[in-house]
């Protein structure tokens, strides 16, 4: 199905063909071509309408993600809603300074002109959202793309399809119906929205569709950002606060059911813990969800059949020294935690996405690097020490998109810090002042007046004249 604007009228709801996609494409550009992205006021004024949609259908956004996700309210609102909303908040204040020219240094010959870097919009933009944080990974993109002044096309994930029905209801109801249309469907519908010539694009998901995306984008040289997760490590030094760090990590393992790609993947501590860790995660699990998460408010649910059927299939042969349980009819899986696991075993091979920690003995700090650097680059590294040397010589001798000391996940709120990937776990970021940059082209520019010539005559033939004997 695709939902280009508001279901008002014929024109603004078009359902079915693969040729109304195009269509769709062509008005955007056509729109983007008008020029009237370009002003500051308007960017700012999408905006401005982009945070009253969210405040206005508050209510209906958090009912979409709890029939996706099994969210409450407050879950709702803290695990996504307030994060685009502070996003929009801190570009509109900032904006303003970001869209002005930056001067450069000059050169000798350059001392006269004016040498600065314009920032300009690419144009069109696409971003294809994911099913996990299916309003804040789709919205928040948005609104750096609208900041740099580009038309946008919106590609919800059709996993998360009550979401995805949400904002291609709602979004057309407060944005330029023509600059910022929404396509919903599956993969037929997305194969053909990537036939589509853009100006940039921006995915999130799986290596694996990262690599599809990207093959489309390369037919268009398209330049592409690509947010794609990874089994990101959680290093536990012995001499933390195991009990501190066990709740932490606890927190960040097992909200949204596992299903957040910085989720701490596993643990690496040595063998000489490895029961404190389970006991303290165990008790970390109990004060948050009660003796039955089950039965907890706060406790989601795997997104679909499929993905609960790969998740329990992950616990096949493993020690399971907490939950193992699962309950396909409501897609509930109980906190779990495997320990003395296999580094060949299948849950260790691929990001799990669920809420599975399997912990994995190493006997020293240079063990635990050396099984990070053997594996493809994740998209997060957790350490907790109290022991500056680890934390440093961790940092400077792995790599990962962010790194999150002594708590996890945390570091992808901060508007100022690029949230991406690197290698395996993706390429380019955005948030901030980042999204602002991905999303435009920065323009060299050298003005120089009719004047002076004098002072330029020597670049002009014919040179031998000028050429010195030595």
């Amino acid at each position: 199905m695709l939902i280009p604007a508001a279901p008002a009228t014929g024109r603004d709801c078009v359902k079915g063909t693969m040729n109304k996609i195009s269509e769709v494409v062509q008005r955007a550009r056509a729109a983007f071509n008008s020029g009237r992205t370009r002003p500051l006021q308007f960017r700012i004024q999408q905006l401005e309408a982009l945070r009253r949609m969210i405040k206005e259908r508050e209510k209906d956004i958090a009912d979409a993600l709890a029939a996706d996700l099994h969210r409450n309210e407050w879950n709702a609102y803290h695990d996504e809603v307030v994060y685009v909303l502070e996003e929009i908040e801190y570009v509109i204040q900032n904006l303003p300074e970001w869209v002005m020219d930056e001067p450069t240094e000059k050169t000798a010959n350059t001392q006269h002109d004016e040498c600065y870097i314009h920032s300009e919009p690419l144009g069109v933009v696409l971003i294809i959202g994911t099913w996990n944080y299916p309003f804040d990974l789709t919205i928040q993109p948005m609104v750096g793309a609208i900041a740099a002044g580009n038309s946008v096309v919106l590609k919800p994930s059709e996993v998360s399809e009550n979401t995805a029905n949400l904002l291609a209801t709602i979004i057309p109801q407060y944005l330029d119906k023509d600059l910022f249309p929404v396509i919903n469907g599956g993969i037929p519908e997305t194969t053909e929205v990537l036939k589509q010539r853009f100006d940039h694009i921006l995915y999130t998901g799986s290596p694996g569709v990262g690599k599809i995306v990207m093959t489309a984008a390369a037919k268009h040289l398209t330049p592409v950002t690509l947010e794609l997760g990874g089994k990101s490590p959680c290093y536990v030094d012995k001499d933390c606060d195991l009990d501190l760090a066990c709740r932490r990590i606890a927190w960040g393992k097992y909200m949204n059911s596992g299903q957040t790609c910085v989720a701490p993947d596993y643990i690496l501590c040595d063998p000489s813990i490895q029961n404190q860790v389970v006991e303290k995660l165990k008790k970390a699990v109990k004060e948050f969800y009660g003796e039955d998460a089950k039965k907890s408010p706060d406790y989601g649910r795997i997104i679909n059949s499929r993905h609960f059927q790969r998740v329990m299939g992950l616990l096949e042969g493993q020690k399971v020294a907490c939950g193992g349980t699962g309950d396909a009819a409501t897609r509930y899986i109980a906190p779990t935690i495997l320990t003395d696991v296999d580094p060949e075993s299948p849950v260790m091979q691929e990001e799990i996405f669920g809420p599975i920690m399997p912990i994995v003995c190493v006997r020293s700090l240079e063990e635990a690097i050396q099984f990070i650097n053997q594996r493809e680059k994740p998209l997060a590294l957790y350490v907790f020490s109290q022991n500056d040397r680890v934390i440093k010589k961790m940092i400077a001798e792995t790599s990962s998109g962010g790194v999150t000391v002594n708590d996890v996940i945390l570091h992808i709120s901060v508007h100022s810090l690029p949230f991406g990937g690197v290698g395996n776990s993706g390429m380019g970021a955005y948030h901030g002042k980042h999204s602002f940059v991905t999303f435009s082209h920065r323009r060299s520019c050298l003005v120089r007046s009719l004047g002076k010539e004098d002072a330029f005559r020597g670049r002009y033939p014919p040179s031998l004249s000028k050429m010195t004997r030595h």
